[in-house]
């Protein structure tokens, strides 16, 4: 999916908005590495958003 930043945004704040959890904004970072050193976007900057993994919530973190 590609998001498009509205003025102002932040990382943790387009995290929280795709992800619904601001830490995710390690896997938005990674996936646009071209952005890395913005820290406040302006309007219209597109972002990939890739598709989070899924893991089976019957096993433990060190387990997945």
């Amino acid at each position: 999916m590609i998001y498009k930043t509205i003025q102002g945004q932040t990382w943790d704040q387009i995290a929280r908005e795709v992800y619904g959890s601001e830490l995710k904004a390690d896997v938005l970072m990674a996936a646009n590495q071209k952005q890395l050193d913005v820290f406040i976007f302006p309007a219209g900057v597109l972002l990939d958003v890739p598709e989070l993994e899924e893991r089976n919530p019957n096993l433990p973190p060190w387990r997945t």
